[in-house]
C-alpha cells in the first residue's frame, strides 16, 4: 500500500491520497468472505478514532483526505455474526465526515437503548454504494472505517445535504451493532408427520415445497423443520422472519419473500394460523405450517388464494423486533 502526501500550497495541507493494493483481510472482516472493497489496515495511520464501541467515536485525521477506490479499515473488532448477503438486515450506528475538513457531517445517537428498525445493508447502499461495499463482511460488534470516494456516493453526484461535492471523499466510522439471520440455521429436526408438505433448501436457505396428493389435514400442524436457539417468540411479537406461501388445492406459491429482505411483521397483523404456527418458535427456526380456512383466510377469495383454500407455509424465524 502505498501512500502519496501531495502538497495543496493554496490550502497549506497535505492531501492524503490512497489508490493502493489489496492487503490480507483481518478480523472482522470473515475468512472466505468474499469483500467488495479494499481492505487497508494503513486507514488507521491516517485516521485515529478513539473511543469504545457503542459510544460516540472522537475522529481526528490528516485532511485534506482523498482516495480514490472504497478502503475499509478494522478499529475494533467483533466476533458476532457476519454481513455476508446485501439483503441481509442490519442495525447500525455511523458517523460521516468529511475527508476535506475532517468536520462532521452527521451522525447516529450511538448506543440508544431503543436503534432504529433493522434495514438491508443494500438500502444503505442505495445513496452509499462505497458504504454497502466497505461493510460486507463485518461482522456484529465491530467498529469500522469505510472510506470513499464521491463516486461511490449517491450515483458520484455526492450528496449536497452534506456539502460533499465531486472529487470529495466521506469518511464513515460504523458501529455494527446487530447483524440478522439470512436463513434459518438451527439444527434439522425429524419430523414424524405423514402425509405432509416435503421441504427442500437451496445454498441461500430459500425452500423447495412438494405437496403430496390428496386431502390436507383436517387441522391446523405446525412441525418444527429446524430448532434454532435464539429467543422465544411471544405472542404479539415482531417478528423478521423470511417465508414461502403455497395454497393446498393449487399446489402453487401465492406469496414469497425470498426475493428480497426479509419482511418484519406484527404478529397481531397476520392471520391466525401464521401467528399461532410461531407463537412459542425459537429465532433461527424454520417451521412448517398447515393452515386451514378457518385460521387464514375463510371464505374470502384475494389475488392468488381461492376461498376456503387450506395454506402452507414456510418459515424462517430470523430475529425478534
Amino acid at each position: 500500500m502505498r501512500k502519496l502526501p501531495l502538497l495543496f500550497a493554496a490550502l497549506g495541507a497535505s492531501a492524503l491520497v490512497l489508490s493502493g493494493c489489496t492487503a490480507p483481510t483481518p478480523e472482522p472482516f470473515a475468512a472466505g468472505c468474499e469483500t467488495l472493497a479494499i481492505s487497508d489496515p494503513g486507514v488507521t495511520d491516517l485516521i485515529t478514532v478513539k473511543g469504545d464501541v457503542g459510544t460516540a467515536p472522537k475522529v481526528t485525521m490528516y485532511s485534506p483526505f482523498v482516495t480514490e477506490q472504497t478502503v475499509h479499515s478494522v478499529v475494533t473488532p467483533g466476533h458476532g455474526r457476519v454481513i455476508d448477503a446485501p439483503n441481509q438486515l442490519v442495525n447500525l450506528d455511523m458517523a460521516l465526515y468529511s475527508g476535506t475538513t475532517g468536520a462532521q457531517l452527521v451522525t447516529s445517537v450511538f448506543g440508544e437503548e431503543n436503534p432504529a428498525k433493522p434495514i438491508a445493508l443494500s438500502s444503505w447502499g442505495e445513496t452509499f454504494p462505497g458504504l454497502q461495499r466497505g461493510l460486507m463482511c463485518a461482522t456484529e460488534g465491530s467498529r469500522v472505517i469505510v472510506a470513499m470516494p464521491s463516486e461511490e456516493v449517491s450515483g458520484g453526484q455526492g450528496v449536497g445535504a452534506l456539502g460533499i461535492a465531486p472529487g470529495e471523499s466521506i469518511v464513515a466510522v460504523v458501529d455494527v451493532r446487530s447483524v440478522f439471520r439470512t436463513k434459518a440455521d438451527g439444527a434439522d429436526q425429524f419430523v414424524a408427520g405423514h402425509g405432509l408438505p416435503s421441504v427442500v433448501r437451496a445454498a441461500d436457505g430459500q425452500p423447495g415445497v412438494t405437496i403430496p396428493i390428496g386431502a390436507p389435514p383436517a387441522g391446523f400442524v405446525a412441525e418444527t423443520l429446524k430448532l434454532g436457539d435464539g429467543a422465544t417468540v411471544q405472542a404479539g411479537d415482531t417478528v423478521l422472519v423470511q417465508y414461502t406461501g403455497l395454497t393446498w388445492g393449487e399446489r402453487t406459491v401465492f406469496d414469497s419473500s425470498w426475493s428480497g429482505p426479509a419482511r418484519e411483521l406484527s404478529l397481531d397483523g397476520v392471520i391466525p394460523g401464521f401467528a399461532q404456527a410461531l407463537e412459542g418458535q425459537t429465532v433461527g427456526s424454520q417451521v412448517l405450517a398447515v393452515i386451514p380456512p378457518e385460521l387464514g383466510y375463510g371464505e374470502q377469495s384475494t389475488n392468488k388464494i381461492p376461498a376456503n383454500s387450506t395454506l402452507v407455509f414456510v418459515i424462517d424465524i430470523l430475529g425478534i423486533g
